[in-house]
């Protein structure tokens, strides 16, 4: 059994906390700002109601074994607020958070030895607060280290993937590919429907070609199959399917556009590779951010 703590309960550390319940061998923490009076996550198994701890207030938090961070990514300075006492006995902190960046974000207030950067792909919702849906099986990609491991061994038992890899840059910037086509979601403000017309399908190519040009700047490993693949999975999602970004512009929250789109424009600058719609795509988001 091992303690665990979720900072931040929204659609993806809802999941999670479903999983690891699932798993049915730990003690659960949920961190959030509100008190969580309930949670309650729709799965492809069935309703499950997470009955477990709550915690609102960062210097009561109590020591554990596994901190695993799934705020928003602008949020950093928030999460970091609960490291002083839940990571008291030197517990490692998993980051489940998009973008490329898992590491720099949390330099400020951890060792990178003590952050294990996870990618994972679940297709999930917010419907409210305490309420998320999961439509589809969870499945993450973590550093091939004991590190990755014991985080591994966390989900045993439960219905999630994780997946221990050699060579995590790439599965980050593969996932940073699929994310870099929500921009256009958020910007028409349209579920996944709106990526099956021939025009908006050209878009959305041209768009992930810019991520792969960026990803392999970085060293990642991309084939030119890329934008084919990525669209291939949203053809496969309900075409009523909403991302996080465009769940956030909706409800007139902030978005993650720094993290997502905005990584590629400064990774590109970087390397001196034009991302031409990529920075519109940010500008224009940061334009109607609230």
């Amino acid at each position: 059994m091992a303690r665990v703590a979720i900072v931040g309960v929204g659609a993806i550390g809802g999941a999670l906390a479903w999983l690891l319940e699932s798993a049915g061998q730990h003690e659960l923490t949920l961190c959030t700002r509100r008190p969580l009076l309930a949670l309650t996550v729709d799965t492809p198994r069935g309703v499950a109601r997470i009955k477990t701890r709550n915690g609102t207030d960062p210097a009561r938090a109590e020591a554990v074994d596994w901190v695993i961070v799934a705020t928003k990514t602008y949020d950093a300075e928030g999460a970091a607020a609960w490291f002083p006492a839940l990571c008291a006995n030197g517990a490692p902190v998993a980051v489940v958070q998009n973008g490329v960046e898992h590491r720099e974000r949390f330099a400020p207030w951890l060792g990178a030895d003590r952050i294990l950067p996870v990618v994972i792909e679940c297709p999930t919702e917010r419907q409210e607060d305490g309420i998320v849906q999961v439509r589809g099986k969870a499945r993450m990609k973590v550093e091939d280290t004991p590190l990755g491991a014991a985080f591994a061994q966390l989900f045993a038992g439960s219905a999630a993937e994780v997946e221990l890899t050699g060579d995590f840059t790439t599965a980050a910037w593969r996932k940073l590919c699929i994310n870099s086509v929500g921009a256009l979601n958020a910007l028409t403000v349209q579920p996944d429907r709106v990526l099956r017309s021939e025009a908006m399908n050209r878009l959305a190519l041209e768009m992930v070609a810019e991520c792969v040009a960026v990803g392999r700047a970085e060293g990642a490993r991309l084939d030119d199959s890329m934008g084919e693949e990525v669209m291939e999975i949203y053809r496969n999602h309900p075409p009523d399917s909403i991302n996080s970004l465009l769940a956030d512009r909706m409800a007139g929250r902030r978005m993650e556009t720094g993290a997502r789109n905005g990584a590629i424009v400064r990774k590109g600058e970087k390397h001196g590779i034009p991302t031409p719609l990529t920075r519109m795509a940010v500008a224009l988001l940061e334009a109607v951010q609230p």
